[in-house]
């Protein structure tokens, strides 16, 4: 026990300390926990036996797939559903194939080369889902098919797991027994989410510390109920399969389990949408982050130094594999779906590393015989490269972004609808041009409108452009990143240039566009930080809205208009009421239920 106490409180201090100095330089905080481990274990030995530290880490994982469940929205994903189920079976499949073929052409054993095609296919949900909510993007266009893809990954990857404990021996027959074995999770999942669990979390919410532990429950017994279903399941079935299959042979395929991940996520996604979801994720998180840094840590501390020498060659190929050809890979399927190269890139970058899912897979390979010791220190080096240059890469996307803007260019010519992707009536002179149709967008719309203005929306969310087109409201799909798109706006004829975006470099640009041509034009743009908003007032720009202010100033103007008068309080509650059911019935938060970058 001294000893847990003593490596569990050293990753901690070292982490801190390793973690401020990341912060100091400026640097992600990924790779310094992942330095800790590498520290503290291959190269000082302070921690020798990581058994323990392994199975908190996986508790890390359960922990945040929750709160990634509790904090999912399927509707919002409605919008992304055709790239993220028919483009991620695309990526998957071409990701397999090409990393078994190289695993091939560099001796690799063929059951050897499976594992690495899996190994590179997958990317990391934890890790992705972990930087993108430190940026606040989980939400936008990019963001939501990002977790479009990871889920399609996820389900396949639990497919995987279970075909590879009866490789040698593979049938039809596994394969089924892995979907029923699915079906069943869900099944439970759905009719607890509707009938259990909201009554039991409406009697725990009367106690904080109750509702806490109720919300640890649901997550532990799904976890609970996933690793072991397939021994659940023979507990309440006898079924025998196929004429040359014996009884016997059938409940020895259906005792693997799905992993403790998967049955956290569903956990999550099963209370998602009760009333008390919000204050959960506030208490879970603590811990989530907790075991998280446990997690990023165990990476280093799972490196065999011994083994670089006889796995570099393999090592270096697969890092470019990942860190290159998935990215592009993951582009051109974005471009075969329409999106334009901004979304393309950042979806693509953000998936440019292998999961944390390989290192479970390898780890049961190596169990079961089928892979080397030297697979798998090549799978641990290749989840701290690519994971740590992934933490790279989201920070300092939009930068990269610019750098590659005109490489990036060539890709937009796959899709084969964008050129189509306009409402633009001719002879019409705009008044103002709206640069993102998020929801602060669609209230501008409505004002714009009102006031008898003409109007021109420019979005990058090809769904949003669809359904504009078939309002007949003039519209346009293109970046406000993109010059070539700017060019074409007629930003010289328009009274007003309104953007939603808060992209700073897309901001200054669009200002800078509008002044060349137009002085006169009023330019409000909007930003999320201080420090932005102070540099593109500097730019030029008229007003910069900062969404996280706009409520407090509304709120104050509004107390200003109420001061003793209880009827205009009341009015002003009712057409509050109405909007908000006018755009629960248009989609959730916003009307026609698309987010650009709220």
């Amino acid at each position: 026990m001294e000893n847990i106490f003593f490596d569990i409180g050293l990753i901690i201090i070292v982490a801190t300390i390793v973690g401020y100095l990341a912060r100091l330089l400026k640097q992600p905080l990924i790779p310094a926990y992942i330095l800790t481990g590498l520290v503290i274990g291959p190269i000082l030995g302070l921690v020798e036996d990581s058994t323990i530290i392994l199975t908190l880490s996986e508790i890390g994982i359960a922990f945040l797939l929750f709160v990634v469940g509790l904090e999912l929205s399927l509707k919002k994903l409605r919008d992304v559903a055709s790239i993220a189920v028919f483009g991620g079976f695309m990526q998957f499949v071409s990701l397999f194939s090409f990393g078994f073929l190289i695993s091939i052409a560099l001796h690799f054993a063929k059951i050897e080369a499976i594992y690495i095609a899996l190994i590179v296919a997958f990317s990391s949900t934890m890790v992705v889902v972990k930087l993108l909510s430190d940026k606040r993007e989980l939400d936008t266009l990019h963001g939501r098919i990002i977790i479009g893809f990871l889920l399609m990954q996820d389900l396949i990857a639990i497919i995987a797991l279970s075909v590879l404990t009866t490789l040698n021996t593979f049938s039809i027959a596994i394969l089924i027994i892995s979907l029923l074995k699915g079906v069943v999770l869900l099944s439970v999942a759905v009719i607890a989410s509707k009938f259990i669990l909201p009554g039991l979390f409406r009697f725990a919410a009367k106690s904080q510390e109750l509702l806490f532990l109720m919300a640890l429950t649901t997550c532990f017994s799904f976890c609970i109920f996933s690793n072991y279903i397939g021994q659940i399941i023979i507990c309440f079935f006898s079924i025998p399969f196929f004429d040359n299959m014996v009884l016997g042979d059938v409940l020895e395929l259906l005792k693997p389990g799905f992993s403790i991940a998967i049955g956290a996520f569903i956990a999550g996604v099963s209370i998602a949408n009760l009333p008390y979801n919000v204050e959960i994720i506030g208490k879970v998180k603590p811990l989530k982050d907790f075991f998280a840094t446990i997690f990023f840590v165990s990476l280093g501390l799972e490196l065999l130094l011994g083994e670089m020498r006889t796995i570099l060659l393999p090592l270096v190929v697969f890092t470019l594999f990942v860190i290159i050809f998935k990215p592009l890979l993951t582009i051109v399927i974005c471009s075969l779906f329409n999106y334009k190269k901004r979304v393309s890139f950042l979806t693509s970058i953000s998936l440019a590393q292998v999961s944390e899912f390989s290192l479970i897979i390898v780890a049961q390979g190596l169990i079961l015989g089928h892979i080397s010791e030297g697979l798998f220190s090549l799978t641990v080096l290749l989840a701290i490269i690519t994971i740590t240059l992934t933490s790279y890469f989201i920070q300092f996307d939009n930068s990269m972004y610019i750098r590659l803007s005109g490489f990036l260019q060539m890709f937009e010519k796959i899709g084969t609808k964008t050129k189509k992707m306009e409402y633009l009536p001719e002879d019409k002179k705009t008044d103002v041009i709206l640069c993102g149709y998020n929801r602060i967008g669609y209230s501008i719309v409505r004002t714009i409108q009102k006031i008898k203005k003409s109007l021109l929306i420019v979005d990058f969310n090809p769904d949003v452009i669809k359904r504009l087109i078939a309002g007949k409201i003039p519209c346009m799909y293109g970046d406000v990143g993109d010059s070539e798109v700017l060019e074409r706006l007629e930003l010289n004829k328009a009274e007003m240039v309104i953007s939603t975006v808060p992209e700073e470099q897309d901001n200054l640009l669009l200002i800078k566009k509008t002044k060349d041509v137009n002085k006169k034009a009023l330019i409000f743009v909007t930003a999320n930080q201080v420090e932005e908003a102070l540099k593109l007032y500097d730019a030029g720009a008229d007003y910069v809205i900062l969404p996280h202010l706009l409520g407090g100033e509304h709120v104050s103007i509004l107390l200003e208009d109420f001061t003793g008068n209880i009827n205009k309080i009341l009015e002003t509650k009712l057409k509050h009421i109405d909007e908000l059911h006018q755009r629960r019935k248009l989609g959730s938060e916003h009307p026609m239920n698309l987010n650009h970058n709220a």
